[in-house]
């Protein structure tokens, strides 16, 4: 199968494709087919890990990229009842080699059927990819705040993969979120959602917690009451509790259950997947490239 890896040292380019063996599904595992894998932010560290890699002692780590899949079942090892094969499906995958040769940018995947999701009739392969990173974190990460009960909740980055699903979800769930944006994301925002658009946090006070998807720290702390809370998306990254505000971070997890509620709020309409363009597998150095210029919404996609 063809696969997307980091490039060798010397070259020009960040990633590269090379060729590596059919993978075969072990028990409780499927194997996809690769119909769409969404670039992401964890694969320009693990690019720039490689890179930071290729000066030292012994040979530099080749690292498989992609995170997030979108495709069909063709194969379920023993003990997989529940996706038959020809399921459309998505899910987060991590592969669990410290330096593993493949990941979701490849034309097959493997997974665990716990993590997979069906894919609703009504959500594109191609959307569905971009779906299960950024709309897990921002669902796990919510949780961490508890119940809404009306609450204040200031989102930053809002416009942003992870961002856009926690306006979404956290205005689902109750919150009255005030997202923290560019002006031109506005419309995008209202209709995720939130109460309010902000620009600045000049005249930002008193909400009950923030989510920092933009990684502010102490500037995203001073809008959070006394005592309340503040969620980072990396941790050990967080800034330091000031005025008893509690401050958390967490990994997100695959979760193939919480991943179908989501996927069928993508269905319904209550959660809008946005794409930034399409590029096969063979040109996906373009893809990489524009992901870490910046100036896009939504994620580029790798297809098969």
């Amino acid at each position: 199968m063809r696969a997307i890896v980091t490039a060798h040292p010397g070259s020009d380019d960040e990633v590269e494709m090379v060729d590596l063996p059919n993978p075969q599904p072990a028990a409780g595992q499927i194997r996809i087919r690769m119909a769409g894998a969404a670039v992401n932010a964890a694969d320009l560290h693990i690019i720039d890990a490689s890179r930071g890699a290729a000066g030292g002692d012994g040979p530099t780590p080749r690292g498989g990229l992609g995170l997030d899949v979108a495709g069909i079942v063709d194969m379920v090892g023993p003990g997989v009842d529940d996706l038959a094969l020809g399921t459309p499906v998505a899910a987060l995958h991590f592969p669990h080699a410290p330096h593993a040769t493949a990941g979701t940018a490849a034309e097959y995947v493997i997974v665990p059927a716990a993590d997979a999701a069906p894919v609703p009739d009504g959500v594109e392969l191609l959307d569905a990819a971009t779906v299960p990173l950024n709309s897990l974190t921002a669902a796990q990460l919510l949780a961490l705040l508890g119940p809404s009960r009306g609450r204040r909740l200031l989102v930053t980055g809002a416009a942003g993969g992870v961002g856009g699903y926690a306006v979404a979800l956290a205005a689902r769930a109750g919150w009255k979120v005030t997202a923290l944006a560019r002006a031109t994301d506005e419309d995008f925002l209202t209709r995720a959602g939130a109460a309010e658009a902000i620009t600045t946090l000049d005249r930002a006070i008193g909400f009950d917690a923030v989510l920092d998807t933009a990684l502010l720290n102490e500037a995203a702390l001073r809008p959070v009451r006394d005592h309340g809370a503040y969620v980072g998306v990396f941790p050990g990254l967080e800034p330091a509790s000031v005025r008893g505000i509690t401050v958390t971070s967490a990994v997100v997890v695959p979760d193939g259950t919480l991943l179908g509620e989501i996927l069928a709020l993508t269905a319904r309409g209550t959660l809008e997947p946005r794409r930034a363009g399409t590029v096969p597998l063979d040109k996906a150095a373009y893809a990489y490239r524009a992901f870490r210029a910046g100036g896009h919404r939504g994620r580029w996609v790798l297809t098969g």
